[in-house]
């Protein structure tokens, strides 16, 4: 029986998303970003940026590939759970999703993006600016589903993940001759900032007031540039894990400038860089055991169409990994990351 034009299986899913959002001080996770976070964005837009097929997937609940570049969940996944929400963000393109499953969770991330436009261009993939386009989609369809002043309220209570920078320099910077030419690394470094400042600004513009931003990683040690470092062959890059250093303490202050400036706002600067350099350097204390090499295949070189079903040189049990393929953790060290952050994130936003 519908009731002013509103079927009664309707009215419970939206009184159940309501029931969830006055439950839980966080409503919902908002999540932005590149690989590290993008829970399948690109299986629907034209690029080789991908991961929707075996044996990416295999330990995700129903052991299928999402699209996430992954053996499992991302860190964002496991973030979500941790504040009583979904055990996964879906992801915004995903057509079997729809305004009820985003209320409380959303990903608008995108595989192989950066700060840098021509980052994206590289590979076809999405945009931070196109993201943010997104986002304000989702900001209009939220209101006409629960009415402005709910949707409001899950804008400004929401806590928003960020996790973007690493592809600027080793899909872009140091790949391709065009940036190089422009910039310095330390101009380039300056760029990218500026780049994140605007960003930030933006989602603030937007409603946005509790935010989790990343650094990056010690991208020196991920599996494909230990292999790539003719200087010491297959150890970790100092140079790449230096300039990590160097980028992070930037990003670091731009969120004190920020928290500063900005009325409201509270930004926690998720600094990566320490927990995957102890899980890389010690993974026996976090009961993995290989981090110089990755799961799939030779675990040398091979991700997105490398990393193929068919490899027979794939390890059996990625649990005991810290990498799943040359570019990406695997589920269970993401797992220890979100544990990580997650402790520290509850502190600042309950």
């Amino acid at each position: 029986m519908a009731t002013h034009g509103l079927s009664s299986s309707t009215l419970c899913i939206i009184f159940t998303t309501l029931l969830s959002i006055a439950g839980a001080k966080v409503p919902a996770i908002i999540v932005f970003g590149d690989s590290s976070v993008d829970s399948g964005n690109n299986n629907f837009i034209p690029t080789m940026a991908r991961a929707n097929f075996e044996p990416y997937g295999r330990d995700f609940p129903g052991g299928y590939a999402t699209g996430r570049f992954c053996n499992g969940r991302l860190s964002s996944d496991f973030t979500s759970e941790a504040y009583g929400l979904k055990p996964t963000v879906p992801a915004y393109l995903d057509p079997s999703y729809n305004i009820s499953d985003f209320a409380t969770g959303v990903c608008f991330a995108s595989a192989g993006t950066g700060y840098d436009n021509s980052t994206a261009d590289v590979l076809g993939v999405i945009p931070l600016w196109k993201e943010v386009e997104y986002y304000k989609e989702y900001q209009s369809n939220l209101s006409a589903y629960l009415g402005h002043r709910r949707a409001a309220r899950i804008i400004r209570e929401s806590l928003y993940l960020i996790s973007i920078g690493t592809n600027d320099f080793l899909e872009n910077y140091y790949t391709l001759p065009d940036r190089r030419s422009q910039f310095s690394i330390s101009q380039y470094q300056d760029f990218l900032i500026e780049i994140a400042e605007v960003f930030l600004k933006d989602l603030y513009r937007l409603g946005a007031r509790k935010m989790s931003f990343t650094g990056i990683s010690p991208m020196g040690c991920l599996p494909l540039e230990r292999v790539a470092n003719l200087d010491d062959p297959f150890s970790c890059s100092q140079s790449y894990n230096d300039l990590a250093v160097d980028f992070n303490g930037r990003l670091r202050r731009l969120v004190m400038k920020l928290n500063r400036e900005l009325v409201g706002i509270r930004i926690f600067f998720a600094n990566p860089y320490e927990i995957i350099w102890n899980i890389v350097t010690k993974p026996n204390l976090y009961g993995l055991e290989v981090s110089s090499s990755a799961c799939c295949g030779t675990g040398l070189f091979e991700m997105g169409f490398l990393c193929g079903r068919d490899n027979p040189l794939t390890c059996s049990d990625a649990n005991k990994f810290v990498f799943w393929d040359a570019f990406h953790p695997t589920e269970r060290t993401n797992q220890i990351v979100s544990d990580y952050f997650v402790k520290h994130l509850k502190n600042v936003f309950h």
